[in-house]
């Protein structure tokens, strides 16, 4: 099967929150986002409802917007699992509607970077803005490439990440076989979750597929600008640190005034 053939990642909700649902260095923010945002808060890309699902625990008032029907559906049974009934609604984050406005809206784990080209991300970004209240904020976080990055060779696979997969015995590792192209900033995956036993061997395998479109802060601030936001900070961290190293996360605030 080529990787155009292949599922796309999001088509494996259950594998997806196995390798991901342990990933926690962000969530500060967004629960400090969704804490003191005095209002409704719209976790756009909202996946599974990793931080979703902690905002509703912490009596944020959330709704989740996502694409894929399989990651709304897991983050559904994962809300009412702990006795809430979020709106969660399927839609295309470039051209959605909802039925009210808001303080925050997040866009967290790299969810921009799938929109693949500059109207696209235009779409996206005018879009949320539309949709938040006067002085409401989207709140962006995205990974940019360092220049090693681009140097490493193509189509070898990385393991990026290995977790126990509970009552087993097995583990579950993520295999990334990327393609890169730096010119038009873009990346293809070809993913891999193997199952292996307690002697290394392999028990079970599927392959899925994605793409992203990686921006840098100066382009990204152009992107804000042309959106019609006029006011924006971008961090380099969680915390709200400086932006001056190539392997710190981008945080941008954008407001509408």
């Amino acid at each position: 099967m080529s990787e155009r053939e292949l599922p796309d990642v999001y088509d494996d909700p259950e594998a997806y929150d196995l390798v991901f649902e342990q990933f926690d260095e962000d969530l500060p923010l967004w629960l400090s986002v969704g804490r003191e945002a005095r209002g409704p808060v719209l976790d756009l890309a909202c996946g599974t409802g990793r931080v979703l699902v902690r905002l509703l625990e912490q009596g944020v008032d959330a709704d989740g917007l996502d694409s894929a029907p399989a990651m709304l559906e897991r983050a559904r049974v994962k809300a009412q699992a702990k006795g809430f009934t979020p709106r969660l609604v399927q839609g295309d984050m470039r051209d959605f509607t909802m039925p009210r406005r808001y303080t925050r809206v997040l866009c967290g784990f790299n969810a921009f970077a799938h929109a693949m080209t500059i109207e696209d991300q235009l779409r996206t970004l005018r879009c949320v803005r539309e949709h938040l209240e006067s002085g409401g904020a989207l709140v962006l976080h995205t990974s940019f490439p360092s220049p090693s990055y681009w140097l490493q060779p193509d189509g070898e696979p990385v393991q990026e990440i290995e977790v126990e997969r509970p009552g087993t015995g097995t583990r579950v590792q993520l295999w990334d076989t990327r393609t890169k192209d730096p010119v038009n900033q873009r990346q293809r995956s070809e993913i891999e979750y193997r199952e292996v036993d307690a002697g290394g061997r392999v028990v079970a395998s599927r392959r899925l597929r994605t793409e992203q479109r990686w921006v840098y802060r100066w382009e990204l601030e152009l992107l804000l600008r042309a959106a019609g936001f006029q006011r924006f900070e971008i961090h380099g961290g969680y915390r709200g640190e400086p932006l001056v190293r190539p392997d710190q996360p981008m945080v941008a605030w954008a407001w509408k005034d």
